[in-house]
């Protein structure tokens, strides 16, 4: 499969520029990260993507949106990729007002408050990575599916660190790395 980190949204424009939390809740991508997600879309083309999976936050859904209609795949909201809750961009948007938001996607498979009520542990996070590492190796065709997803997620299936609009391609039946390290 292929893991691809949303483009740069308004909180790690900030986050970058102060290390410190800016207070912008389910952040919205920047200009730049409109173009890092056009950049993947036109990149991707011809890798045989059959589907998307996204985490429900707005910076996923803004960079999976162009992608899965360049490619013309269907988009599946996932909340087990979603980032580890930390900051104020990790309070997300409730489905009911995804749904208005984006009315050609089906939010009906999560709920309306998806997201964690107080900081998550780093184990529960790596734990969501298992989880899903497992359910993708099931999969006979999890080599044709990108998953749109976020820093923390991505360092708990891989181990590697990556910058957004980066993407990497992952095979769920390797073993997950043994140690995470975690960085603010």
């Amino acid at each position: 499969m292929i893991l691809l980190r949303h483009g740069q949204s308004e909180f790690n424009l900030h986050f970058t520029a102060t290390r410190r939390d800016p207070g912008i809740i389910d952040a919205r991508l920047t200009e730049l990260g409109h173009a890092q997600a056009a950049d993947a879309a036109h990149r991707l083309a011809g890798t045989g993507i059959g589907r998307i999976i996204v985490s429900p936050y707005t910076r996923a859904l803004q960079t999976a949106a162009p992608i899965a209609r360049a490619l013309g795949v269907p988009l599946l909201i996932n909340p087990i990729v979603r980032e580890r809750y930390a900051f104020a961009c990790d309070i997300g948007t409730p489905r009911t007002e995804l749904e208005r938001s984006w009315p050609e996607f089906d939010f009906s498979g999560i709920e309306d408050i998806w997201w964690p009520a107080m900081e998550e542990p780093a184990a529960s996070v790596t734990g969501r990575a298992t989880l899903f590492r497992g359910e993708m190796a099931a999969l006979p065709d999890w080599s044709n599916t990108l998953v749109v997803s976020h820093w923390g997620f991505i360092l708990c299936l891989t181990g590697q660190s990556v910058m957004n609009g980066q993407w990497l391609r992952c095979d769920p039946t390797d073993s997950p790395p043994e140690q995470i390290i975690w960085r603010a």
